[in-house]
């Protein structure tokens, strides 16, 4: 069952959430740069060549690490979401309220443009990749993607990080969201470009003026997101304990 719980201004304008925010927009504008960045240079050390497979691999790796990193610094301040399919995956099991979503949407959104707009700067104009269905295949199948591997990024923070019994797994979450990252990209890099986060695909698609595929990079990370957040925290967190009201699931 859906735990949504709206909130109040009370809360989401507390010194503490206003601290979450700022943690937000820092942990994804450097994930972003990181990830978005590995990418520029790959094309660059390549002559701007096509995405091969040993570049597939450093790009899902940069990911990976940025992703181990950015959730690691952000844990303890905002529980280090830094993607909007992952607050709305939580906002449905009921550990951020829906107004406190908003703003970390909002965060997340504006770390990712500043990042892009960082990195044009920084190449000297270097173009911003996009994220885009493969061709050969349709918006339907893109959207399928991001859905099964968003699914599995957000059903890994449950698991590992909001999870009431997860015990004291350290630094076992963010490397287990760092890897499904890597090795989602790994698989869906191909096809739809593996990107399992709004923000991240919704930054390049500002900086660079291209939004002609940005819908499939909403539509699929939030279903996905959504049913991780439903399944895991009615099937199982449910069946044995009240739901965290607090946004601290790190």
């Amino acid at each position: 069952m859906v735990k949504l719980a709206v909130g109040s201004a009370a809360d989401s304008f507390s010194a503490a959430s206003l601290k979450a925010y700022l943690s937000e927009f820092i942990a994804t504008l450097l994930f972003v740069f990181a990830g978005v960045g590995s990418a520029i240079a790959y094309g660059k050390l390549t002559s701007d060549a096509a995405l091969d497979p040993p570049g597939l691999v450093a790009v899902a790796v940069a990911h990976a690490f940025a992703l181990f990193v950015g959730v690691s610094m952000a844990a303890n301040i905002s529980g280090g979401h830094l993607n909007p399919a992952v607050t709305f995956g939580l906002a449905i099991g009921g550990n951020i309220t829906i107004l406190t979503g908003l703003f970390y949407w909002i965060a997340q959104l504006l770390g990712s443009i500043v990042a892009c707009l960082l990195l044009q700067f920084v190449t000297n104009g270097k173009s911003i990749p996009t994220h885009g269905v493969a061709a050969g295949l349709g918006a339907i199948e893109g959207v399928v993607f991001e859905i099964i591997i968003t699914f599995g990024l957000v059903y890994t923070v449950y698991a590992t990080a909001a999870d009431p019994k997860k015990g004291s797994l350290g630094t076992i979450a963010p490397i287990a969201i760092g890897f499904i990252v890597g090795a989602n990209i790994l698989a869906a890099g191909p096809f739809s470009g593996g990107s399992m986060n709004p923000a991240r695909s919704f930054g390049p698609a500002v900086v660079s003026g291209d939004f002609s595929q940005i819908w499939i990079y909403w539509v699929g990370p939030l279903i996905g997101g959504g049913l991780a957040g439903l399944i895991y925290g009615d099937v199982f967190i449910s069946s044995y304990a009240p739901v965290p009201v607090s946004g601290d699931y790190a």
